[in-house]
């Protein structure tokens, strides 16, 4: 078997869609390249998928955040293949939870430009595409997980 190629990874990533008591969704206005998303980021080595999201919620929003259930595993490469300008090549597979709010309050980080609660049907302009169908599916609220 031929080595892995360095410049073509895989990662894990979590995604959140933290929902307040109105419906609104919880996004997060990134400082690379200013389009808002679901908060999330890589699990860490030694660290599980749960505990990944939570602390990428609280570092990118200053929420703290209680897992509720996995709403979707996402791995589909036209949604989840990103290829940065050093040429890196990476495939996510992405896990998506659903989270509810315990604490905290709307804090920017060296991730974040904006933190602030949208109507899922009322999105910010220049939203990551990538995360409409997460957001939609976690809406939806259904028994089992999608995988996409």
């Amino acid at each position: 078997m031929p080595a892995p190629d360095p410049k073509r990874l895989r990662r894990a990533v979590t995604c959140a869609v933290v929902l307040n008591d109105t419906g609104q969704v919880l996004l997060q206005q990134r400082t690379d390249g200013g389009r808002w998303n679901l908060p999330g980021g890589a699990i860490e080595v030694g660290e599980r998928a749960d505990q990944t999201i939570v602390r990428e919620v609280l570092e990118e929003t200053g929420y703290t955040v209680e897992v509720v259930r996995l709403s979707g595993i996402y791995s589909d490469p036209a949604q989840t293949t990103v290829t940065y300008p050093g040429g890196d090549v990476v495939a996510y597979v992405a896990l998506c939870f659903v989270c509810k709010v315990l604490g905290g309050a709307p804090a920017l980080s060296s991730e974040s430009v904006g933190v602030d609660w949208f109507d899922p049907d009322r999105l910010p302009g220049h939203f990551y595409a990538g995360h409409v169908v997460r957001l939609r599916d976690a809406i939806e609220a259904r028994a089992s997980s999608f995988f996409r």
